[in-house]
């Protein structure tokens, strides 16, 4: 994977200098009105002075594997902890160093700059996730120039780049198919003229799925996605400028369950789906729009974004169990840990299709039907000024934001019958109905200081959050709640140059996560203080960087719903706990007298994390917690090994990763306890996943690919929540074809 370090990206406002050229099948617009500004330092010598650790994965990146699924994407990038779910990455689970991955929720999304989740304060689970095979770069952001993002400044942030309004006529096609029902189309054309430019861009994807149910019935999914872009250049002899304006359409229909397996049929066959999961399916759209003025002179430049998401989603999935004549009925986690004893035998046969249900053996499936918006202005700028004959960058931005969450959720009772779900008769009921809130004001200011072999960076981020609960429950509206939070976030680094080709650096920053509107007032916001050092060292064609980190955290908490197992919305506190580790890498590209290169990457990850105190919660993953245990889902090591060869018509690359088990429940298990965790003791497996692409070109414009996914067929046990076992996508073969100029 190439690194790149990029000195200004003034869409996005991070700072990198690139090591290495940009290549890409529609390259980023290299004139001075586009939005994006990037510097491209050809000369190895260049010092790469990041003062922090970012990778950007570049569109020749991006293509080279032709991945779909974020995961596989971020696969290779340090620091980046993922819980698989689905296989198809449709609902990603993604944390940096050490932090909960549960639905992407402490981590910040942005599409272009912009926070693209549902409701990123009031809801911030992402249920949705931008396709990532529209996206031309993904920039990931770790250590202390977080306090530029937010709200979430504990771990890091991770931005998708769209593709740019070309400054001159281009298009392109990409239509590939392959196993399970494989589908992608893609299709892109834009064009400037005089100082108008606009884009058009669609996207669609499917699958028939590779998992089965005993009916036949379609488990994949249908994607599909539109953009548009409108530029308009109005810049002078003095100034750059320009206003753009960006519009898209998504949705997705996908037959996807949270219901998995045991582990003894999980062995037996580990694509095999319950017949109690048949009806469940996931419909959603979403659409936003972007207003963009972008304003530089030759010593600052401002950055001012209007912008508004809505999504709307139905989750239609089996819940559990349900009876009209009362007594204990066991959930599906404990009915899939525990399928053997007399209790549950009955229930695990209910849910196979292999015994029909009585009105005792009732299947309730929820419609989890939510609206949310999100939307504000954005003003982001930087200016370079001298001070006491020192060079000074200043930066500085303020958000205006609000979002909303509507929940109207309801449940209908089903039976089972000669294998199939029948609607058991009886009313739909309503279960939960209510509204979340927020509305925050986001500031932030710093300041970079340059002498000598020496950059200095300091600077402050302010949260002010505003959230508003109430349950529209008939008979409950007195059930609300008003909550303000008021924080500021400092933070500094340093970058040290040893020599041309090598320097030090490291910072500290204040971690921060809010809590939603819902969460009792009484809850304290996530807080840490985040370290990390680390070495690096390039050249032209070579790049090695070693980074330590400690997230040194005095209240963690997390907020349980039903993908982690939890019936409903609920709020837990663990206190004081460290997660730390080291993040390696290397890359280098080596040429051949025949003119061919062969591009290397090695990416290393180790993580520790441990409670510092011992308590008991309720909630599953954490359980009876001794001093010392670590914290559920995160691998202690994982490793990515990348290799190709590239000529002139053709490439190969193969990418192998790997990733220790990961403990399912802080808590170890107690023999002969009765208040164990269902999967206290219980681990994920081991993995070791290897992919292989390969590309033939016929000439500039045309290209065919080649691609393999878990090319050695490995089944892993990724997750045994919220309902039993689930696996790793299975092997899959696509062959594509390209078009562009």
């Amino acid at each position: 994977m190439i690194r790149l370090n990029i000195i200004m990206n003034k869409y996005t406002h991070s700072f990198f200098t690139v090591a290495v050229s940009l290549t890409s099948f529609l390259s980023y617009a290299d004139d001075v009105s586009s939005v994006e500004h990037i510097s491209i330092i050809g000369n190895q010598q260049q010092l790469d002075t990041a003062a922090g650790s970012v990778t950007l994965i570049d569109n020749a990146e991006l293509e080279k594997m032709e991945f779909d699924d974020i995961a596989q994407v971020l696969a290779t990038v340090p620091g980046v902890n993922i819980r698989q779910e689905d296989g198809f990455g449709l609902r990603p689970n993604i944390g940096f160093r050490g932090v909960t991955p549960e639905r992407s929720k402490k981590i910040n999304i942005m599409e272009d700059g912009v926070l693209i989740g549902p409701a990123p304060y009031s809801a911030p689970a992402a249920y949705y996730f931008p396709m990532i095979s529209r996206m031309t770069a993904v920039e990931v952001t770790k250590g202390p120039s977080m306090i530029k993002y937010g709200p979430n400044t504990v771990a890091g942030a991770l931005n998708l780049v769209t593709r740019q309004v070309p400054t001159k006529q281009a298009l392109g096609l990409d239509v590939a198919a392959g196993s399970d029902g494989y589908y992608k189309g893609h299709a892109f054309y834009g064009n400037s003229i005089d100082k108008l430019g606009f884009l058009i861009e669609a996207l669609t994807l499917s699958s028939d799925g590779f998992k089965e149910l005993e009916n036949g019935a379609d488990t994949g999914f249908d994607k599909q996605d539109f953009l548009a872009k409108v530029r308009y250049d109005l810049s002078t002899d003095h100034f750059d400028q320009f206003v753009e304006i960006k519009a898209g359409y998504g949705e997705e229909n996908s037959n996807e369950t949270y219901l998995g397996l045991t582990d003894a049929d999980f062995t037996a066959d580990p694509y095999q789906r319950y017949a109690a999961s048949q009806l469940d399916n996931m419909e959603w759209q979403h659409n936003q729009f972007q207003l963009t003025h972008y304003l530089a002179g030759s010593t600052f430049d401002l950055t001012t974004r209007l912008y508004r998401n809505n999504f709307e989603r139905a989750w239609f999935k089996l819940n559990g169990f349900g009876s009209s004549l009362g007594g204990q009925i066991p959930t599906l986690l404990e009915l899939l840990t525990h399928p053997e004893t007399e209790e549950n035998q009955r229930y695990y046969d209910v849910l196979r299709g292999t015994t029909d249900s009585t009105v005792r053996e009732k299947l309730v499936l929820g419609n989890n039907d939510r609206e949310f918006y999100s939307q504000g202005i954005a003003i982001d700028g930087t200016m370079d000024i001298t001070l006491l004959g020192l060079n000074h960058q200043l930066s500085a931005g303020v958000r205006w934001h609000e979002d909303e969450i509507q929940r109207n959720h309801t449940e209908t009772s089903f039976l089972m019958q000669n294998g199939r779900l029948t609607n058991a008769g009886e009313d739909t009921v309503a279960t939960t109905t209510n509204t979340e809130r927020t509305k925050a004001t986001s500031v932030y200011i710093a300041d970079t200081i340059s002498f000598n072999k020496l950059t200095l960076s300091a600077g402050i981020r302010g949260e002010l959050i505003d959230g508003y609960y109430q349950n529209r429950t008939p008979g409950f509206e007195q059930d609300y709640q008003n909550k303000t939070t008021r924080i500021w976030l400092p933070g500094a680094n340093a970058y040290y140059a040893i020599n041309d080709s090598q320097g030090i650096f490291g910072g500290v920053h204040q971690g921060f996560v809010p809590t939603s509107p819902i969460q009792a007032a009484s809850v304290d916001v996530e807080k840490s203080v985040n370290y990390e050092l680390g070495w690096r060292h390039v050249e032209r064609w070579q790049r090695a960087e070693l980074v330590g980190f400690f997230n040194d955290y005095s209240n963690l908490i997390e907020s349980c719903s039903q993908s982690a197992g939890c019936d409903t919305d609920l709020t837990f506190v663990a206190g004081n706990v460290d997660v730390y580790g080291l993040e390696g890498s290397y890359q280098e590209t080596l040429f051949l007298d025949n003119g061919w290169q062969i591009p290397l990457s090695v990416t290393y990850t180790h993580t520790q994390s441990e409670f510092k105190e011992s308590f008991y919660s309720a909630f599953e993953q954490w359980g009876f917690v001794d001093a010392g245990n670590p914290v559920p889902y995160l691998a202690e090591n994982m490793l990515s090994l990348s290799a190709g060869v590239k000529a002139s018509l053709f490439d190969i690359t193969l990418i192998v990763s790997y990733a220790d088990s990961m403990p399912e429940s802080a808590q170890q298990m107690l023999t002969g306890s009765s208040d164990d965790s269902a999967l206290a003791g219980k681990e994920t497996d081991s993995s070791i996943n290897v992919d292989l692409s390969a590309g033939y070109n016929f000439n500039r414009n045309s290209r065919i690919y080649f691609k393999v996914d878990n090319l050695l067929e490995e089944q892993d046990i990724v997750s045994r929540r919220p309902y039993g076992a689930r696996p790793n996508k299975a092997r899959q073969f696509q062959l594509g074809y390209k078009y562009s100029f």
